[in-house]
């Protein structure tokens, strides 16, 4: 009676065990259990989005804010209990957030602002990077500040944070700029070189990694002051508090093992793949922000 017993035990057990399983596969909900049923993961990525998110020679998506989404897939991929792919879909600047609210992506991993207007729209992953718009102008150009752009010819990019300041900016100090929206970053710097405007306008650091990657620092600079505040975010679908869960837990694990610290510095203080750095040490806002995440929520 007593083998009976332990045996009738041991199967309660192990029933219990399978149904607890099975429980917590049907309470997955939105993008995790969309992962989980696919066995896929849909990435946003930007073709030129220097060192953020970018094409290789080889044409594969790579960079910092890739690097981090691989890291969020994985983390994905454990909740859900199976081994998750990605499927790249390329995005650009305008079609971005509607790729993420269509569910066309489940992560956009660029180089996206998060602000309070695109917050109504799509949530955000803790800030992977602080940016701001500047100008770049060829070396011998005689433009040092926005002031210096009256009348002038503006490059900036479809669907950005920088064409709405830049078109702000110039209502406000009646600048009478004539903004030229290019498609993506790279068509930017190709009219600029091409001498269609006489300054581009985005996010600093956007601007360079575009010279690093093309090798003109000697050619082109960045000059005057900040004339936005950029918080980069990872985006995802807005009212899915499990994937938002997932991934503010990932983003603090990614903090305390300084996994975010490292990816940094592959990409901002290395080589990238071209040979040339981009040589840019973490700003005092971003350490903060990077430290603010070892910090146990309340």
């Amino acid at each position: 009676m007593r083998i009976l017993s332990v045996r009738y035990l041991a199967a309660v057990v192990l029933s219990l065990g399978f149904a607890v399983q099975a429980g917590a596969q049907v309470l997955l909900t939105g993008t995790l259990k969309k992962a989980r049923d696919s066995g896929a993961v849909a990435i946003g990525y930007r073709a030129s989005s220097i060192p953020f998110s970018y094409l290789s020679t080889r044409g594969e998506p790579i960079g910092y804010a890739i690097e981090i989404c691989r890291a969020l897939v994985d983390a994905m991929g454990e909740e859900v209990g199976r081994t998750l792919r990605i499927d790249w879909v390329p995005v650009t600047a305008e079609s971005r957030l509607d790729a993420v609210e269509s569910g066309k992506v489940d992560l956009e991993c660029g180089s996206t602002t998060s602000n309070l207007e695109r917050q109504k729209r799509v949530a955000f992953s803790p800030t992977t990077f602080v940016s701001g718009t500047k100008l770049m102008v060829k070396k011998d150009s005689s433009i040092a500040s926005f002031r210096d752009l009256l009348g002038k010819r503006v490059l900036v990019t479809a669907g950005t944070t920088n064409e709405k300041t830049m078109r702000e900016l110039s209502e406000k100090f009646r600048l009478n700029l004539t903004l030229v929206v290019a498609r993506d970053h790279a068509d930017a710097f190709a009219q600029l070189a091409a001498d269609q405007a006489v300054a581009f306008a985005t996010d600093d650091v956007l601007l360079y990694g575009l010279l690093a990657e093309n090798k003109a620092q000697g050619s082109y600079a960045v000059v005057g002051e900040f004339l936005s505040y950029d918080p980069y975010g990872i985006m995802f679908r807005k009212g899915d508090a499990p994937l938002a869960s997932l991934v503010d837990a990932s983003f603090r694990r990614m903090a305390e093992d300084r996994d975010l610290e490292r990816a940094y510095e592959r990409w901002f203080l290395r080589r990238l793949p071209s040979g040339i750095s981009i040589n840019l040490p973490m700003s005092p806002q971003l350490t903060t922000i990077f430290q603010s995440l070892l910090q146990k929520p309340e």
